[in-house]
C-alpha cells in the first residue's frame, strides 16, 4: 500500500489537524481562566465574579443606609444580568464577603445565618439578606462620574464596569486566592492603616522599594489574628520577589485551674483553619496516644474562640506541649504568598509589595483625573446655563415679550441675546416662580461657585504635583477611617518568635513514655518488651539463637547499636517491633554488612563518655553524643582493616584506670589518661600481643580496686594489681587466680 492519505470528496466538511486544534482550544480556555475567572486584578483586588456581585448590589440600591434584600435576588440579579454562571457559585461568592472569619474586611453585610469558623455552611439564599458595606461603597466611590470604562455584558444587553474606581487598597486588605491555567495566585490579607501609610510614603519617595516599606508593612493581618512567627528576612524576601510564605500560630495563654493546676486556652486560631476539624484532629491524635502530653480537649467557644487543652499533669511544661500541638495540627499553619495578578495591561505578572502598592496609586489618580474632567465638564454645562439665566434676568421684560409675541422665541431669543442652544432651550424651560428676585441671587451665587470650583479643577488637571497631594488627602482620610483605634482598623495578627526548643524534646515529647526492655539476640532479631523485665529465663528464641543483650530503656529513648565494623546504628524505642513474637532482624532496619555482626546495644545517654576498643588491641575515648546516627548507614566511629573487627564498649564513668585483658588472659593496668579522646579513627595501642587479640576492657577507680564477675555472677575486687601495672602498649601478666576463664571482666 503507499503512504498517501485518500481524503474524503470536498462535500462542505473542513480538514482540521487534531493537534492544532486542542491547542488553539486549550489555550482558548486558558486564557479565559486566567484573565476571566481566577486571578484578580491588580487595581481593585478583584475576580469578575466579585465585581459583578459587587455592581449588581449597587444597581438594587443596597447601599449600607438602605435596608436589606433577599441573597436570592441579588443572586438572580447577577447571574441574569451580567455573570451567567451557576447561582450556587455566585451564592458561595456573596456569602464569603459577608464572613468575618474568612474576609478582613467584609464588602458584604450579611443578615442571617452565613456560616461559621467550624465549616457549617450558610443558609439557602432564600433565607439570607444582604446590603453593601460602607468599604464596598469606597471600591464603587465615582462610578458614576465616568471613572472607569464600562463594557457590554454578555448578551449585550447592559454595561459594566471593567475595573471599579477602588478608594480602598482591596487587594492588599483583603487578598485574593485563585488556581487559573499553569498559575496561581495567593495573597494574604494586609491591614489598611498600614498600606494606607505605605502608599503615602510612596508618593513622597517613588523609587521606595520593599525593604523600605516593610517598616510600614510588617506583614500580614489575619482576619482570625495569630501569631506570625516567620523572621523578619524571610518576610522581606517575599514581599521583594513576591513569593513566599508565612508561618502563623494560634495565640494561647496559661490560665489557672486551682490547686496547682493549669489549663491552656487557645484564643485564636490560624487563618482559613476549621476550627471543629482542628478539634477532632487533636482528638484523633489523642486517641491514637500521639500526644502524650496532652490530658483533653474541650471546646468552649461561644461567640469568641475558646479551646481548652489540659495537660497530662501539672509538671508538664506548657511551651513543650503546645511545641509537640503546634508539629502535629493545623495550630501551625502556613499561609502562601504569590502575588500573580492582572497588570493594567491584562498580562498576568508576579509583583513584590512596593509595585503592587504603586499600581493601585496609578489607578487612583487616573480616576482622579477622570472623575475631575467629567465634573469639570458638568460645571462647564451649568455655567453655560447659568449664564444665560442671567442675561434673562438682566433683560426680562423683552425675554417675556419673545416668548409671549414671536412664533419661533427660541431662535429670536438666540439672536437678541446672543444665546447658544443649550442657553435657550433652558431659559424656555424655567418656570415662572424661578423668575422673582431671590432667585436671581442663589443663581449668582451658585455661578460664583461653580466658577471657583472650575478654577481649582483646571488647576489640579494641570498639575501632576497637585493630584498627588490630593490623592495623598485622600489617604490620610483612608487611614483616619482605618485606624488602630477603630475596631475595624486595629491590627489583629501579632508578630512574636518561636520558642527556643529542642527538637528532639519534641519528638520526646509526642511519644508516650513507657519502660520497656530491648531484647537483641546472637543472630540480630531486636524486639521491645513492655515494662522492665528481670527475669528472661523464660524467653523464647528462633532455633540456634539465644540472648545477646537485654537493655532496660523508654519508649522515649533512643538503642544504639554498635556493628563489628566499627559504625553505630541508632534506632528509636518506640518504633521497635514488639515482644510477642520473635521481633524482627536488624538487617532490615540498618544498613549493616552482611559479614558484620551486632557487638553490643545500650540506650542512648548523650552526657556519657564510652571506650571503644578493637580486637588488635587499639582504642580511644569517644563521647556519647557522637555516637547516634540520623539515617540507616549509621556512623562510622571506629575504623578497623584486615581481619581486625570492634571488639568491646565500655562505659567510663567517673574511672580513672583502664583494664584491659587478651585472649592469651594476659591483664594490663593502666592510667585513664594515656588515651586520647577522639570523634573518629584507629585510636592507640592499649595491649601488644604475639597471638589471638583483645578480649575485654574495663574502666575502674584507682582507690575502689579490678572488679569482676564470675560465672556464678559474684564479684571479686583486686585491690592490690601492682604487678599487672604498666604502660600502654605493654605485653601484660598472666591474669590472677580465680580470673574468669571467658576472659571477661562481666
Amino acid at each position: 500500500m503507499g503512504s498517501d492519505v485518500i481524503l474524503p470528496p470536498d462535500d462542505g466538511v473542513e480538514i482540521v489537524n487534531l493537534r492544532d486544534a486542542l491547542e488553539e482550544r486549550y489555550l482558548a480556555y486558558a486564557l479565559s481562566t486566567i484573565m476571566h475567572r481566577a486571578l484578580p486584578d491588580v487595581r481593585d483586588g478583584l475576580k469578575p465574579v466579585h465585581r459583578r456581585l459587587i455592581y449588581a448590589m449597587q444597581q438594587l440600591k443596597l447601599d449600607p443606609d438602605q435596608g436589606f434584600k433577599k441573597c436570592a435576588r441579588v443572586v438572580g440579579d447577577v447571574i441574569g444580568k451580567f455573570h451567567p454562571h451557576g447561582e450556587q457559585a455566585v451564592y458561595d461568592t456573596l456569602v464569603r464577603l459577608a464572613q468575618t472569619f474568612a474576609v478582613r474586611y467584609p464588602l458584604v453585610d450579611g443578615q442571617g445565618n452565613f456560616g461559621n469558623i467550624d465549616g457549617d455552611n450558610a443558609a439557602a439564599m432564600r433565607y439570607t439578606e444582604a446590603r453593601l458595606t460602607r468599604t464596598a461603597q469606597r471600591l464603587l466611590e465615582g462610578i458614576e462620574e465616568d471613572a472607569v470604562d464600562f463594557r457590554a455584558t454578555y448578551d449585550g444587553e447592559h454595561d459594566e464596569p471593567a475595573v471599579l474606581p477602588a478608594n480602598f487598597p482591596n487587594l492588599l486588605a483583603n487578598g485574593a486566592t485563585g488556581i487559573a491555567v499553569g498559575m496561581a495566585t495567593s495573597v494574604p490579607p494586609h491591614n489598611v492603616h498600614e498600606i494606607a501609610a505605605a502608599a503615602r510614603h510612596l508618593i513622597k519617595a517613588p523609587n521606595a522599594g520593599a525593604e523600605d516599606l516593610i517598616e510600614i508593612v510588617p506583614g500580614p493581618d489575619f482576619p482570625t489574628g495569630g501569631i506570625i512567627v516567620d523572621e523578619r528576612e524571610a518576610i522581606l524576601e517575599a514581599y521583594k520577589t513576591g513569593r513566599g510564605g508565612f508561618r502563623i500560630r494560634a495565640r494561647w495563654h496559661k490560665e489557672d485551674a486551682g490547686r496547682g493546676t493549669y489549663v491552656i486556652v487557645v484564643a485564636e486560631i490560624p487563618y482559613q483553619v476549621q476550627k471543629s476539624k482542628l478539634v477532632e484532629k487533636i482528638a484523633e491524635l489523642l486517641q491514637a496516644r500521639k500526644l502524650p502530653l496532652l490530658a483533653d480537649v474541650r471546646d468552649e467557644s461561644a461567640e469568641d474562640i475558646r479551646l481548652v487543652l489540659e495537660p497530662k499533669s501539672r509538671s508538664v511544661d506548657p511551651e513543650l506541649l503546645m511545641e509537640s500541638l503546634f508539629k502535629t495540627t493545623d495550630l501551625e499553619n502556613r499561609v502562601s504568598l504569590n502575588m500573580n495578578v492582572l497588570t493594567d495591561s491584562q498580562v498576568p505578572r508576579v509583583l513584590p509589595l512596593d509595585r503592587v502598592i504603586r499600581h493601585w496609586l496609578d489607578h487612583r489618580k487616573a480616576v482622579l483625573v477622570r472623575r475631575s474632567e467629567f465634573r469639570l465638564e458638568k460645571i462647564e454645562k451649568r455655567l453655560e446655563v447659568l449664564d444665560g439665566y442671567l442675561i434673562v434676568y438682566l433683560n426680562l421684560d423683552e425675554v417675556i415679550r419673545i416668548v409671549r409675541e414671536e412664533d419661533n422665541p427660541k431662535a429670536e431669543l438666540m439672536a437678541a441675546f446672543t444665546l447658544t442652544e443649550n442657553q435657550a432651550e433652558a431659559v424656555l424651560n424655567m418656570r415662572l416662580r424661578s423668575l422673582k428676585k431671590l432667585e436671581e441671587f442663589e443663581i449668582r451665587r451658585e455661578h460664583e461657585k461653580l466658577t471657583g470650583e472650575r478654577d481649582g479643577l483646571i488647576k489640579l488637571l494641570g498639575s501632576d504635583k497637585l493630584q498627588w497631594k490630593t490623592i495623598d488627602g485622600e489617604l490620610a482620610e483612608l487611614g483616619k477611617e482605618y485606624g488602630p483605634e477603630t475596631e475595624l482598623g486595629r491590627r489583629r495578627t501579632q508578630f512574636g518568635d518561636a520558642p527556643e526548643t529542642d527538637a528532639l524534646d519534641i519528638v520526646q515529647a509526642m511519644i508516650e513514655r513507657e519502660p520497656i526492655t530491648v531484647v537483641l539476640s546472637e543472630k540480630g532479631w531486636i524486639r521491645a518488651l513492655k515494662g522492665h523485665v528481670e527475669d528472661l529465663s523464660s524467653l523464647q528464641f528462633k532455633a540456634d539463637d539465644a540472648l545477646k543483650v537485654a537493655v532496660k530503656a523508654q519508649t522515649t529513648d533512643k538503642i544504639v547499636l554498635f556493628a563489628e565494623n566499627g559504625r553505630f546504628f541508632t534506632l528509636s524505642a518506640d518504633k521497635l517491633p514488639g515482644g510477642r513474637g520473635h521481633g524482627e532482624p536488624v538487617r532490615l532496619m540498618v544498613d549493616l554488612d552482611p559479614q558484620a555482626g551486632i557487638v553490643t546495644a545500650f540506650a542512648d545517654e548523650p552526657a556519657k563518655t564510652y571506650l571503644v576498643a578493637s580486637s588488635d588491641g587499639r582504642g580511644f575515648i569517644v563521647k556519647a553524643a557522637g555516637l547516634t546516627a540520623n539515617t540507616r548507614k549509621g556512623k562510622q566511629v571506629l575504623n578497623v582493616s584486615g581481619k581486625a573487627v570492634a571488639r568491646v564498649i565500655a562505659e567510663v564513668g567517673d574511672g580513672d584506670m583502664v583494664a584491659v585483658v587478651g585472649d592469651n588472659r594476659k591483664l594490663l593496668a593502666f592510667a585513664l589518661s594515656e588515651l586520647p579522646e577522639m570523634a573518629r579513627g584507629r585510636g592507640v595501642m592499649l595491649q601488644r600481643y604475639k597471638d589471638g587479640g583483645l578480649s575485654d576492657v574495663n574502666v575502674f577507680k584507682r582507690d575502689e580496686g579490678l572488679q569482676w564477675l564470675d560465672a556464678a555472677g559474684r564479684q571479686f575486687t583486686l585491690n592490690d594489681y601492682a604487678e599487672w601495672l604498666g604502660a600502654r602498649a605493654s605485653a601484660g601478666r598472666m591474669a590472677p587466680r580465680g580470673f574468669p576463664r571467658s576472659n571477661r571482666f562481666s
